[in-house]
């Protein structure tokens, strides 16, 4: 663990499990180390990139018009396979979020990547795999494909392989814009103030 840290405060790029699929990481208040990340991916600029957070705190630092339900959503998914769409606040560097008004939030459920998440700062951590390809699932042939431009590896067995939920509530009501492993009857059965499209 110590030496993935070391890496992301020199502002490089790890490998990184969550409990869904591998991501990539780097320290997302750096810019040029989201940059490298980008370049690693070859995803295009006007893709933004998630925030992954450690606490409730780290989510109301970097968000805006928060619903009334947050925390109610935050004690029954996270940490977890949920993403959260918020409006931005002006703590959101451009090259976070592509200059949109919203940002998303991670807390992956993963005891290694989440307590690093707590020693570096938000980072971000798209999944392992060059854009336009299917997320990354397996250890070794995300080894292959970036040993050589990536410093830090970190491996498990145990992921479940599914993308997170993402649960947009940057607006009035709110809308699912991929469908993972929580479902919307979760959802509602969970926070049923949640009013959806």
């Amino acid at each position: 663990m110590d030496k993935l840290v070391e890496v992301l405060e020199k502002g490089g790029a790890v490998i990184m499990p969550t409990e869904t699929v591998y991501g990539i990481f780097a320290k997302a208040l750096d810019e040029e180390a989201v940059e490298g990340v980008y370049s690693l991916k070859k995803r295009p600029k006007d893709k933004a990139m998630n925030l992954n957070v450690a606490s409730l705190e780290d989510i109301y630092r970097f968000s805006q018009h928060q619903p009334d339900y947050l925390e109610a959503l935050f004690k029954a998914f996270l940490p977890g396979p949920l993403t959260i769409i918020l409006e931005a606040n002006q703590e959101v560097p451009s090259w976070i979020n592509s200059g949109l008004k919203t940002v998303g939030f991670r807390i992956p459920n993963h005891p290694v990547t989440l307590e690093i998440i707590k020693k570096t700062g938000p980072l971000i951590g798209p999944s392992a795999n060059l854009s336009g390809t299917n997320s990354g699932k397996v250890f070794n042939e995300i080894v292959q494909a970036f040993d050589s431009q990536v410093s830090g590896f970190q491996d498990d067995q145990a992921l479940l392989g599914i993308d997170s939920t993402i649960l947009d509530l940057s607006s009035d009501k709110a809308k699912i814009l991929r469908q993972g492993s929580v479902t919307k009857e979760d959802l509602l059965e969970a926070v049923p103030q949640l009013q959806f499209y």
